[in-house]
């Protein structure tokens, strides 16, 4: 059955109803009043006048039992001819309501009602003659009711198929906002924690030379000041991103990589970079191989602080980029240095490139990256 029948009568369906109603009753008394009176009992005849007004006042009613009123109008009509009208609306309904064998069946009811009407009402044309005329008429409200309910579900499915589409594209879109803002909180760690390891290196220092002049101490503490003012504005930064529906960090580039180790060495970190790859490197490529440098230098700083650390990068389009990063290892620290490298492996993986990092035969702690680069 089909779920419009339960819903709330709307203005149109009042509408449509008012029109079948006045339609058949119209109809019916132009049927009514054509009748021979002469040739029918009086009492069939008064029959049926009332049972031809209660069809049509049925037809209000249509949508609530429309299958019951259907078979009703069905055995109605074997006698009445002015409730004619009133069943056909009633059997197209049923057609754009339910399914074909349910509409077959009334349909058939109502045929079979065509043929007992000839012989209840002793028509001057035989049965045949009645059944040839009518069933066309029948077949032709049927074939209109089902026409409506087929163009009544291909709009439903259309419907539901935009429905269904466009609560995909807002599942895509809250997923592409998380995607979002896990790039972005990576953005944050790889940030922060290398403005944060340079104020431990100042900091370090000032505790270690206890001798130092008024100059240094002046300098150092002006150094933590910006250094300090600068991860402020970081982190404002990312949770003024974080807030907004989509956004993203001012991403780095390759070319920032020089102005990286420079802030190093004003930091009192002995770094020596190689850096040897001429040509236009892809951006997403650049800015990983940047990612790789700064958690690189933030761990050396972070675990063996004052240790020489040197980086090398080389590459060329169709060869590939290769970064490494070393420094000595002190005795006695683990291998492993936490999240960072585990989210450096997972980014050098999106663009697919391989990372390694690990202990050397030679004491050193190495990072090491390829990261394909088109010809």
């Amino acid at each position: 059955m089909d779920q419009s029948l339960s819903r709330k009568r709307s203005a149109r369906d009042w509408v449509v109803d008012s029109v079948a109603f006045l339609l058949a009753a119209l109809v019916g008394l132009i049927l009514y009043d054509q009748n021979d009176q002469d040739a029918i009992p009086r009492w069939l005849f008064a029959a049926d006048f009332v049972t031809g007004i209660a069809l049509c006042l049925s037809l209000w009613f249509r949508r609530r039992w429309p299958v019951q009123l259907a078979v009703i109008a069905a055995f109605a009509t074997v006698y009445s001819e002015t409730g004619g009208i009133a069943a056909l609306i009633l059997t197209m309904t049923v057609a754009v309501h339910f399914p074909f064998r349910v509409t077959m069946m009334i349909t058939g009811l109502n045929v079979l009602s065509v043929a007992a009407y000839s012989i209840v009402r002793e028509t001057e044309d035989p049965t045949i003659a009645v059944l040839i005329a009518a069933v066309p008429i029948y077949v032709g409200t049927v074939g209109w009711g089902l026409y409506v309910r087929s163009r009544r579900t291909l709009l439903q499915t259309l419907r539901e198929r935009a429905e269904r589409a466009e609560t995909v594209a807002k599942l895509e879109a809250e997923q592409g906002q998380l995607r979002a803002r896990e790039e972005i909180a990576r953005e944050m760690h790889d940030v922060l924690g290398h403005r944060l390891s340079l104020l431990s290196v100042h900091a370090g220092a000032l505790a270690y030379r206890p001798d130092a002049s008024t100059e240094e101490i002046a300098g150092a503490a002006e150094i933590i000041r910006s250094s300090a003012h600068q991860a402020l504005q970081d982190l404002r930064e990312v949770i003024g991103v974080l807030r907004a529906p989509v956004g993203e960090l001012p991403q780095p580039a390759f070319g920032d990589v020089p102005a990286l180790v420079e802030g190093a060495q004003r930091a009192g970190v002995p770094v020596e970079l190689e850096l040897d790859a001429p040509g236009a490197l892809p951006e997403h490529v650049g800015r990983t191989a940047y990612r790789i440098v700064q958690e690189g230098l933030t761990n050396a700083m972070k675990h063996a602080p004052g240790e020489p650390v040197r980086i090398r990068v080389i590459g060329a389009p169709g060869n590939g980029l290769t970064v490494d990063v070393s420094n000595p290892a002190p005795k006695g620290r683990p291998g492993d240095r936490g999240q960072g490298l585990k989210g450096l492996t997972e980014r050098a993986a999106l663009v697919e490139g391989r990372l390694e990092h690990g202990r050397t035969p030679e004491g050193d702690f190495r990072l090491s990256a390829w990261l394909p680069w088109p010809a």
